[in-house]
Parts: structure tokens; C-alpha cells; sequence
């Protein structure tokens, strides 16, 4: 078998969050975020974990950006934390939170690695949300004098950001289902209007890119579109297929790249669309350079049968249907991620199908399992190596029919806090022990950085 060689410019990385990795929670003049204040009420998190120290990567980024180093990794995806810059949310800003910031970028300059930065992942100042969060439009303010603030503070040494890491985890997950920060279970017209103050910032992100990003500044958002794979590669399984994305993730795509709400969408909605005002839409719609996917499971669609006129049975034409999974279906040990190597084909071919070719970037795609340190013992996570490898397979055979896909980030690069989760579910390719803080390439590290030296996979 030959190795299977990617463009020769395709970017390799990995990711992080800054609430998950930095610590120093309230030190340095940051202010608490949702997460902080989330992580300290009773059953939300479990073990009761909180980010206080996390991988107290704010005192040790110099040294874990010299690891990354020796693994070949030269491009690296991060979050700002909004609360480590202005505490309150807007107002002040925080001295201490930029000069932080400066140091580094910095480093990884001096360690020849490319930031990719993600001005929002999660970490709300817990001040806004005692003001209404993202249920309130004010939010939207307050975002855009955040984006200017760090855009023309770093413009220097950053030349991709993203906007925003996900609409649907901080919106629906966060005010509706309440599984993650705030934790509250809102209206479906509370939630919608969440998603479209979220739009809102998201343009504000481009904007503050546009005016202060300097030369050669790049903008995009990160959505976690959820991805359908057709059943079997039938024409009308993969129509199936074509017409449930477009269902699923109408509202965060239509209104950024077609400038407008999807009356399907708006009908669905009833009266508990959101209030939209005159220019937001244009706003919204800005053109941005790339889109950015995190793609870790799906789920299987085929089409619906309807009874034909003489008795027999025909696909209703764009009408689908989800396949359930058998219990025994293999998944990580996070229970919503099951094992779909498929998502990284379909998705992308989806989005350049539904999108035009607009540069993609699978800004985060990995595995959590509950793994345990054995002393002396190599760590060994053939599973997550097994996953990454079959799901980079299948975004070459997506490129190879057409989609713009331009790089890959691995999450993550280091076990980290895992929201909801803590610290039990570990994404790294680097083993972090929580106690000391030591850190250890895994094998799958190993495997990933002779990938990013080849250009190829192993």
C-alpha cells in the first residue's frame, strides 16, 4: 500500500481552547467567565472539576510550544480568553490580559509556529451574562469592541482568525439544553435570537479583521455542521443526504453565505424566529476568506418511501430519514461520538456542493476516550491513531472529488479540560498528568508528526 500524499501546501496543526488549557483562572487580572462560575454549581461538571489550573498552560506556553515544536507542528490553533483582556466584558481593558497575550505570540514566533485564532471559544465574561449573555443584543456591542481591541493589538503576528467556535454548542447547548455554560433551558425563541446575536458577532469578527487585520489578514467562521452520510451511495440516499444537511445546518450557513434567513427556516420557526433589524444581514453576510469545520460523527440518512400509485414504493425526492444506530455501533467513550470516518468525506463535499468553493479548514477533529497513566508504560492509543488515520483517508478521497479542503487540526494537542466532562475524557495526542503537569507524546503524537514531515499518511 502507498502512502496517500496530500497538496503540497495543505496546512497540518493542532487545536486548543483557552478556557481549557490556560489555568490561571483568576489570576493576571481576568475575570470569571461562564465557564468558571458554571463549573462550581452542583452536578454540572463532572467530579466537580473546574478550570482553575487546568494545563496551567498560562505559566508553561513556552515550554509546551517547544514540544510542539519537536513533534513538526508549525501551525496551531487557540482561543483568546474575551475575560482575560476585559474582565468585565467591555469597559477596562485589561493591561495584564494583552501584555500576557504579546508574550505569547511571541513564543510562538520565536518557535516558527503559525497562530490560528479564534477570538471566541465559550468563555463568556460571567459580567455579560449577568446582564442577559447572549440572549441579549448588547452582547453584540460588547463583542465588537472586544474583536477590535485584539485584532489591533495582535494584527503584527496574527494573520488567520476565526470568529466564533461553534454557534450551536454556546447557544442551543448552552440556554436551551442547558448541558453546557450558562446551563439554562430557554424558550425556542430565546434560543433563536441567541443564534442570531451570535451572527451578529461573527460579522463584527470580519469587520474588526477587514479594518485592523493589516496585510495579508485572513477571516472565517468555525461551525460544527452536523454532517448526514448517505446510508449507501444510492441516488437517492445521497439526495437523502444532501437535503437533511441543508436542513440541519440552515440556521448558521444560510444567513452567512446567502444573506438572509431560509423561509423553510423562518416557517419551522413560526413565532419564535428571531427579531432581526435592518442591516444585520449585511453584516452577517460579509464575505469571509474560509470556513471552518469541526467534524467528529454524523449519522446515516436514506431516503423516505412513500406508496406509489401502482402499490409499489418510491424515495419521496428530497424527503429523509435518520438510521438509528445498533447499540452495538463502536464510538469513543464520549457517548455522542460515534465512529463515522465518512463525515470528513460528506461534509466537505456537501458545503463545496451547497457553497461554491470556498476554502475549508477542518479547524478540530479528533477522539476522546478515558485513558489511564501506567508507569514506565509507552502510551500506546492505537484507537485514536486507528480513528484519525480512517478519517484523513476519507478527507483526501473528499479533495480528490472536489472539495477545497486546505488544512487539518488535530484535536488536541495536549489531554485538557473537557468541559461537561472535566477531566476524565482526554482528546491529546499529548498525555497530561493533572497532578504534576507533565506531559508525554503518545504514539498517535508520534504517528501525527511523521505524517506533517511526510505530507502523507502512514
Amino acid at each position: 500500500m502507498k502512502p496517500v500524499r496530500f497538496p503540497s501546501n495543505f496546512v497540518w496543526g493542532t487545536a486548543t481552547a483557552a478556557a481549557q488549557i490556560e489555568g490561571a483562572a483568576f489570576a493576571g487580572g481576568k475575570g470569571a467567565s461562564i465557564w468558571d462560575t458554571f463549573a462550581r454549581k452542583p452536578g454540572a461538571v463532572a467530579n466537580g472539576d473546574t478550570l482553575d489550573v487546568a494545563c496551567d498552560h498560562y505559566h508553561r506556553f513556552d515550554e509546551d510550544f517547544a514540544l510542539m515544536r519537536s513533534l513538526g507542528i508549525r501551525h496551531y490553533r487557540l482561543s483568546i480568553a474575551w475575560p482575560r483582556i476585559f474582565p468585565k466584558g467591555r469597559g477596562e481593558v485589561s493591561a495584564a490580559g494583552l501584555a500576557f497575550y504579546h508574550r505569547l505570540f511571541d513564543s510562538l514566533k520565536k518557535h516558527g509556529i503559525t497562530p490560528w485564532v479564534t477570538m471566541f471559544h465559550w468563555d463568556l465574561p460571567q459580567a455579560l451574562e449577568d446582564e442577559g449573555g447572549w440572549r441579549n443584543r448588547s452582547v453584540v456591542d460588547a463583542f465588537a469592541v472586544y474583536a477590535d481591541t485584539i485584532v489591533q493589538a495582535f494584527s503584527d503576528r496574527v494573520k488567520n482568525w476565526i470568529t466564533l467556535n461553534e454557534i450551536f454548542c454556546f447557544t442551543k447547548l448552552g440556554y436551551g439544553v442547558g448541558s453546557k455554560a450558562p446551563g439554562l433551558k430557554e424558550s425556542d425563541a430565546v434560543v433563536n435570537q441567541t443564534y442570531h446575536h451570535a451572527l451578529l458577532c461573527h460579522g463584527h469578527g470580519v469587520r474588526a479583521v477587514r479594518e485592523h487585520g493589516g496585510r495579508g489578514a485572513r477571516v472565517g467562521l468555525t461551525d460544527n455542521a452536523t454532517i448526514p452520510v448517505p446510508v449507501d451511495l444510492r441516488p437517492e440516499n445521497i439526495a437523502a443526504a444532501r437535503a437533511a444537511f441543508v436542513e440541519d445546518n440552515i440556521r448558521v450557513l444560510d444567513p452567512i453565505f446567502n444573506g438572509r434567513y431560509a423561509k423553510s427556516y423562518l416557517k419551522s420557526a413560526g413565532a419564535a424566529a428571531p427579531k432581526v433589524e435592518k442591516g444585520d444581514f449585511k453584516l452577517i453576510a460579509q464575505t469571509t476568506d474560509f470556513l471552518g469545520l469541526n467534524i467528529y460523527t454524523g449519522y446515516f440518512a436514506r431516503a423516505v418511501k412513500t406508496k406509489g400509485r401502482a402499490g409499489g414504493t418510491n424515495a419521496a425526492e428530497g424527503a429523509f430519514e435518520r438510521v438509528a444506530f445498533p447499540s452495538s455501533y463502536p464510538r469513543s467513550d464520549c457517548t455522542w461520538l460515534y465512529l463515522m470516518p465518512q463525515v470528513l468525506y460528506w461534509g466537505p463535499k456537501f458545503v463545496a456542493e451547497l457553497y461554491g468553493k470556498i476554502p475549508i479548514y477542518v479547524t478540530e477533529h479528533g477522539a476522546g476516550y478515558n485513558e489511564e497513566a501506567t508507569p514506565g508504560v509507552e502510551f500506546t492509543d492505537l484507537h485514536r491513531r486507528e480513528c484519525v488515520r480512517s478519517y484523513l483517508h476519507q478527507l483526501r478521497a473528499a479533495m480528490k472529488d472536489g472539495a477545497n479542503v486546505k488544512g487539518y487540526f488535530l484535536w488536541s494537542f495536549m489531554d485538557n479540560y473537557e468541559w461537561e466532562d472535566g477531566y476524565e475524557r482526554r482528546f491529546g495526542i499529548v498525555h497530561t498528568d493533572f497532578k504534576t503537569q507533565r506531559r508525554t507524546p503518545k504514539l498517535s503524537a508520534r504517528w501525527y508528526s511523521e505524517v506533517i514531515r511526510r505530507n502523507a499518511l502512514i
